[in-house]
Order: C-alpha cells, then structure tokens, then sequence
C-alpha cells in the first residue's frame, strides 16, 4: 500500500470525518473523533519518552481503547505487542522480555482475571519495562490511559511528534505477532506497516467493502484476524466495526439484528455457535451479506449451513501470522463446491507453490508443503535468526509447515500440518482426512485427531470429541461408526469425550497439549483401546 497505518487512519477520518467508526456498548465514536483521540495518545507517548522502534505491550479486550492505542503506537514511531489476554504471569513475562517491551498499555482486569496483581507479582522480573499504562484504576506508579491522551492534547503544536511521523516509512516493523503456540514457545513475527496494510486492503477487497458496511468483530484484536483484517481492514474502506468483548453465539446473533451488521468474522467454532442461535431464534439478519471464516480449517457441514441457512456469503481465508496473514482466499464467483471444499486461490501478489521435503515443486494433485512469497512475507522472527532461516529461504519463500494441495485449476485444499501427520505401520495418516469424516457423524460438534504411541504400529490414530449439546456419546460408537467407511489403519484406536479442548486465541486446537495429555492417560493406563471388530 506504500503507506504507514497512520497515514491510513489519518486519509479516512479526512474522507469520512463524522461517520460512525466503532459502535461499542452504547459508544459511538465518529472517524474524527477517533483521530483526534489517536493523535493525542501518540503524543503523549511522546512526552512519556517513547523513541523510534520502542516495543509497547497491548494487553487488554476489544475495547475501543485498544484501536486508540494500536494506532497511537504506531503513529509515535513504536512497535505493538499484542498479548492475548488469558495470558498469565509466565506468558507474560516471556512476551514482555522476549520483546524488550519498554512500556505496556493494558487493562485493570478482565473476566476475573486482575491484570494489575499480576504485573504487581511480575516487578523486577521485566528489567527493560519502564511505563505501564491502564485503562481503569492503576496503580500510584503507573499511568491512567486518559492521562497520556491529556498529556498530548496538544498534538498539533508538537513539533516531535510532527518529525517523528514524516521519520516513518511503510517498510518499517510496527508490529510483533507472537505465533499462537500450537508447537510450544511463541515467536515474534515481525510486520511492518506495508505488510499489514496491503494485506488488510485486499483482504476486505476480496469482500467488495464499502463505507456502507458493518463489521461485527468478536475475532480478538490481538491476533491477525482481529487487528489486520477486522480493524485495518474496515478502516481502509471507511466501515464501521461493532467489537464483542466476550462471544456468545446468541448476542452475537442479538447484534447482527440490532446494529444491522453486513459482515461477519469468526473462526469455525464462533459460525457453529450463530448458526445453532439462529436455528433457534430465528433472528432477522438479512443485513448480512458476507463474512470471513478463518483461524481454523473449517468443517464442509458448517459452511453449507452458514451459506444455506444464514444467507451469508461467506469467504473462507487462510493464512498465518507470519504471512500478515492471509494467503489465499475463495471468492464470490468461485463455483460452490470450491468454496466449500477448499481456502481458494492467492492474492494478488502473492506466489504459493506446493513442495516436497527439498523444497522441489510437487506435480498438480499431489500433496506438499505450501510456500508462499510476496509483500505480505514477516521480516523474520524478532531476535530468532536461526528460526527465521528455517522459516524463509534465500528467494524469499516463507514455508508454512501446512500440507496442501493445488488442483488443476489453481484451487488449494489444506490437508493437515507437516508435524501433525501419523505413521501407522508405514502408512501415512493425515488428522484432517479423518476429522472432516467423523464431523459427518451427527453427534459430534467438534474434535480432533492427534497421533499416540503404540509398540506394534509405531502410532495409532486418537482422537478427542466434543458431542453436541445434550447428547450422550459412547467411544464405542465412533468405531462403529467408522467402520468399513475409512481403512482399519485410519480408525481411531482410542477415543476420549470431552467438554473441552485447549485452544490458541485464533481458534486453533493446541494438539500438542491434547498429545502431552494422552501420553500420561496412556502411562497410568486411564485411556482403554477400542474393541474395532
């Protein structure tokens, strides 16, 4: 896009001046309103001592406070660290080191966690970390987040901060993503403002947004799907964003009827939850007219239902972190069953080739790794060389670690995860393949299939089940179910029902905590195989 976010933020308030913004509890903010906002925390940053690059921690919900910050930080020349805010003291302070963070905004407390205490257990552990600011009650040594935007309520006379901006250019890193964590420690993704920009640009193009449009945001903003594409995205073409704080598949459906939203975002869990709302209350949304599903592969059943049922024309994108985040995307005009049945195609300006284990192109049809390369490739894992290496070639191709395959017509269907793949006996197992076929099964809401140990086979498959509500789920029933459907060496040999899965803020089933779980069932003997004849 060749432009800061600043730059982005400052062009629409100037073309949409008293257009509604963000829509948030009873708030209304105007373009203006929001600008003027932005600009006098970025000056007040200023004044509190933030230099060209300084890391700042973002760590509260989708409050309107967190667009105020997110741009303030960007307009004063620092780079934001988003933080997930289930986060606790470890996390924190890892993220918080990890990033040479020299200041973090933040709230006081939320859903019963006190972010307060918790930075108050964390003092003299965080050595770099010099200001921290709250929205809600700080503490005597820290700073009220209003009481920044008061110190730069003079924004326009302040000559530092008019050098700081024109010192800014669209290539420079203005944000550190940390990667979910569904392999282990999180690594920062670095990404400037052009990464983000264009990305969102084109992402919410694909989309055909207006400044007539409505986002309903209940993706979190520190993550990708949040802040790039649901808040960059909307900005860019002057709409306006309604923020949920908490999700709950009914108010979501309450505010899609109430603020007449056109777009809504979520990861397959959150369409699963509205689509289930709408079943049942049958709410008036025909405001509605497209979406982004994404964070997660998505079950053919729920797409059909959310596009046959809800009427919404939605859009399924991947991505990841370390691509800005989105790398393919279907289309209005793709034929049906590619929509529902693959991610689509890439971007403009993004290349996507599917290798094998020497990075060598694999023929059409034919299952690889998919690599991408374009504007939208991170800078590299902030202080991780060695990692970046692995992750980005010498040419510039970025390896998602996905399996993929491209068909003929240049449509790409996400397979599973390199690492997730299981080896039974020889064979390769893919977890999607399963997953996808006992979604079909109609007692199943969710579920996830992970590799376990075994002394004959090398590994068999597992898999952990969430049954629909009200429902009674015997694992005997899913060996039934899968038999003479899918080979012997594909049948889940273990089944555990449960409530819930640890998941990342993105919606990502973390199967590495699911594996480290089994492997303990496995040694105290609490997990029982199947009997599959």
């Amino acid at each position: 896009m060749n432009k800061t976010l600043g730059e982005i933020l400052d062009e629409t308030a100037k073309k949409f001046p008293e257009k509604e913004v963000i829509i948030f509890e009873g708030k209304r903010i105007t373009y203006r309103e929001l600008n003027e906002k932005v600009n006098e925390f970025a000056s007040g940053l200023l004044k509190l001592g933030i230099r060209k690059g300084d890391k700042i921690g973002l760590w509260m919900p989708n409050y309107p406070e967190w667009v105020i910050a997110y741009f303030g930080i960007a307009k004063a020349g620092g780079v934001v660290v988003p933080m997930n805010t289930r986060y606790k003291t470890h996390e924190v302070e890892y993220i918080l080191n990890n990033s040479e963070a020299v200041a973090l905004v933040m709230t006081d407390a939320f859903v019963g966690i006190d972010f307060i205490k918790m930075m108050n257990d964390l003092r003299g552990k965080i050595p770099k970390l010099k200001s921290v600011i709250v929205f809600g009650k700080p503490e005597e040594d820290m700073h009220e987040f209003y009481e920044i935007c008061e110190k730069g309520k003079d924004w326009e006379n302040d000559k530092d901060f008019e050098e700081r901006r024109k010192s800014l250019t669209p290539e420079d890193c203005v944000f550190i993503l940390y990667t979910s964590g569904t392999t282990g420690n999180p690594k920062g993704a670095m990404l400037s403002h052009n990464n983000m920009g264009t990305n969102a640009r084109d992402v919410t193009g694909v989309l055909k947004t207006t400044e007539k449009d409505r986002f309903l945001l209940a993706v979190p903003f520190f993550h990708c799907f949040g802040c790039v594409m649901g808040i960059l995205g909307s900005i860019i073409y002057g709409a306006s964003m309604v923020p949920m704080l908490v999700f709950k598949g009914k108010e979501a459906m309450e505010l899609v009827e109430k603020e007449k939203i056109s777009i809504l975002y979520g990861v397959p869990t959150m369409f699963v939850l509205e689509l289930e709302a709408f079943r049942k209350y049958g709410y008036n949304i025909d405001s509605l007219r497209t979406g982004i599903m994404a964070g997660a592969p998505c079950p053919v059943e729920i797409m059909r239902g959310v596009m046959e049922e809800m009427h919404c024309n939605v859009c399924i994108a991947y991505g990841l972190t370390e691509a800005s985040p989105v790398i393919t995307m279907t289309r209005f005009d793709d034929p049906v069953n590619k929509r529902v049945e693959t991610v689509g195609k890439p971007l403009p300006g993004i290349e996507v080739r599917i290798v094998d284990d020497l990075h060598k192109s694999v023929p059409t049809g034919s299952r690889g790794e998919l690599a991408c390369k374009g504007y939208n490739v991170m800078l590299g894992y902030y202080k991780m060389p060695e990692k970046t290496k692995e992750a980005i070639d010498e040419e510039g191709w970025l390896y998602s670690g996905d399996l993929a395959v491209m068909d003929e017509e240049g449509y790409i269907s996400i397979v599973g995860r390199k690492k997730d793949m299981i080896i039974v006996g020889g064979f390769n197992v893919y977890p999607r393949e399963i997953e996808e076929f006992l979604f079909t099964h109609p007692k199943i809401q969710n579920v996830s299939v992970i590799g376990v140990p075994d002394k004959v086979f090398g590994e068999v498959v597992m898999t952990y089940v969430i049954p629909k509500e009200g429902v009674n789920l015997d694992p005997q029933e899913i060996a039934k179910f899968c038999k003479g459907k899918i080979a012997n060496f594909k049948v889940p040999r273990y089944v555990k029902i449960v409530d819930q899965m640890p998941m990342t803020a993105s919606g990502k089933i973390q199967k590495y905590k699911l594996r480290e779980e089994a492997q303990k069932l496995l040694e105290t003997g609490e997990l029982k195989p199947l009997k599959l004849k």
